[in-house]
């Protein structure tokens, strides 16, 4: 606990990701310590095909978020030994 109410805790958790968000708009890379870094990939457009009616389509360009966790996080998802080197980043 830290001593913050629901709602502050609520109002800092929308903050924090009101600026990830803007960090990744404007092409920035986002990195949580021991969690993981998400940033934004460009996408070139391609052929692709709608998988309903198998027809031909492009697939525009585009950006993408991408997230790539961090080994602690691996580790701890895996079920994994965490040790004291782990948690030091």
């Amino acid at each position: 606990m830290v001593g913050l109410s629901r709602s502050e805790s609520g109002q800092l958790v929308e903050t924090v990701l009101d600026h990830v968000i803007k960090a990744l708009d404007a092409g920035e890379t986002v990195k949580i310590s021991s969690f993981g870094t998400w940033m934004v990939r460009e996408k070139a457009a391609r052929a692709g095909r709608n998988p309903k009616t198998k027809e031909p389509a492009i697939i525009s360009e585009r950006r993408v978020v991408v997230f790539r966790p961090s080994q602690l996080l691996k580790k701890i998802t895996n079920g994994e030994k965490i040790t004291a080197s782990d948690r030091e980043d």
